[in-house]
């Protein structure tokens, strides 16, 4: 339920001391009401009212941490079912499913093709997060994959309904492995599993209903680390489901959805690939939190990758690279310069350009406010002054023999003020589109 402000206010010293970040008590009660700041910074409430307006300033859905080290990830803590409305903060994890019924050889493929899709999109990492190990039948089997797997770097998913088979495999998972298999049936043994293990315990049940009762349950026995299946019947009940779940705890205040999600995307659509990476890109964006799939090759990882990496970013905030001079096939410092902007999407296509024309160039990137080329120029962020104090403050003469400068075409306006500014440098008016790129360069080298 949620918390006015003048409700923290009364809790204050009202003694406006500033140790909190804000000039009075009540400017600070105001922010963590909305949630904008933790009840934690004011000092002088007391640690019982700090628990109890802790939960209630929380966001919606429960921040929740899985894996440890390097290959901790958070999910949940939502606060907006859509990204325009402000932002998404902790974007899906994906992961494959393996099993002890698999053989060595099917397991050593799927482990290759694991490996092999990682690759860098706009400065981030691509790759699958998470691997879910179903127990089948053979416990020794089952418990040593997990550890594969955690061993892998990879966060480990336990699916199985078998407590102690359970509590095995989370041993040699290490912090923050996720436990698949509370139901109705088995919830208080895998609550004590889940919780000896600091492990995040996955919920399934057999109908919407049914998993908010169970939900229900295993809060009252003490334990919150929890994620939700969506259900793996039909796509059309995981799908609502999802959505109902989502909706019901930012929009509904109802906490007792308000749990990241699991979606099997290989039970939904067994042994058809073509629509998992389909319903793979329809639940991340409503509402898979941890989405599982039978594989992920280039096929899929390209689209879905790409597809997470837009959703989850703000859309307040241009997606922007860093600024300074990149190199190309390994200059030797008399080669051009070549400029563009900080537009993360546009530096990407050039470069790629670049890099298909395998000619050695250095591309210089200065600050143009995260725009694209012409945006940037009609906003006055991309311009005559703009470059050549870029090219001065990084002493880019110093890195090349060579006095060509390389404007993108769209922007030959401002190739007479530039020249007058770097009066050494040739100005030279580029290709106005990146796939023009590849014969520009190698005609400019001849």
């Amino acid at each position: 339920m949620a918390v006015k402000g003048l409700d923290i206010f009364k809790l204050t010293p009202k003694s406006n001391c500033k140790e909190c970040g804000f000039p009075t008590c009540m400017a600070f009660s105001m922010k963590a009401a909305t949630g904008a700041v933790p009840i934690e910074k004011c000092p002088y409430i007391s640690e019982e009212s700090k628990a109890i307006l802790s939960e209630a300033t929380a966001p919606p859905m429960k921040t929740i941490k899985v894996g440890s080290g390097e290959t901790e990830k958070t999910l949940g803590g939502e606060t907006v079912l859509f990204r325009h409305e402000k932002t998404l903060v902790n974007r899906n994890l994906f992961a494959i499913e393996l099993s002890d019924a698999m053989s060595d050889d099917e397991v050593a493929a799927a482990c290759a093709t694991l490996e092999k899709v990682r690759y860098e999109r706009i400065g981030e990492m691509m790759f699958v997060e998470v691997v879910a190990v179903r127990f089948a039948a053979d416990q020794a089997k089952f418990v040593a994959l997990v550890k594969k797997v955690a061993d892998a770097g990879k966060i480990p998913m336990i699916v199985t309904t078998d407590a102690e088979v359970a509590k095995a495999a989370v041993a040699v998972a290490g912090t923050g492995a996720i436990i698949m298999g509370a139901t109705k049936d088995n919830a208080a043994a895998m609550v004590e599993v889940a919780k000896a293990a600091d492990a995040v315990l996955g919920v399934s049940a057999e109908s919407i209903d049914a998993l908010h009762d169970l939900v229900e349950s295993i809060e009252k026995l003490g334990y919150k680390n929890l994620v939700l299946n969506v259900g793996e019947t039909s796509i059309k009940e995981a799908f609502t489901n999802a959505v109902d779940i989502r909706t019901a705890a930012i929009k509904g205040d109802d906490r007792t959805f308000g749990y990241p999600s699991v979606v099997f995307t290989n039970k939904l659509a067994p042994g058809d690939t073509n629509m998992q990476i389909a319903l793979a890109s329809a639940f991340l964006l409503r509402y898979g939190s941890i989405i599982v799939m039978e594989e992920m090759d280039f096929n899929a990882a390209l689209p879905l990758f790409g597809l997470r990496q837009n959703i989850f970013t703000d859309p307040q905030q241009p997606m922007r690279v860093e600024l300074k001079v990149y190199e190309f096939s390994k200059p030797t410092g008399k080669e051009p310069v070549l400029v563009t902007v900080d537009f993360a999407l546009t530096y990407f296509v050039v470069a790629g350009e670049i890099e298909r024309s395998k000619v050695p160039v250095y591309l210089a990137i200065p600050d143009a406010g995260g725009y694209s080329v012409l945006t940037s120029w009609a906003a006055g962020k991309f311009g005559s002054t703009v470059i050549a104090n870029f090219i001065k403050e990084n002493n880019v003469a110093d890195l090349t023999t060579s006095r060509k400068l390389v404007l993108p075409g769209k922007v030959a306006v401002l190739q007479g003020d530039l020249a007058e500014l770097l009066p050494e440098w040739e100005v030279v008016v580029g290709p106005t589109e990146a796939m023009q790129i590849p014969k520009f360069l190698k005609d400019l080298q001849a």
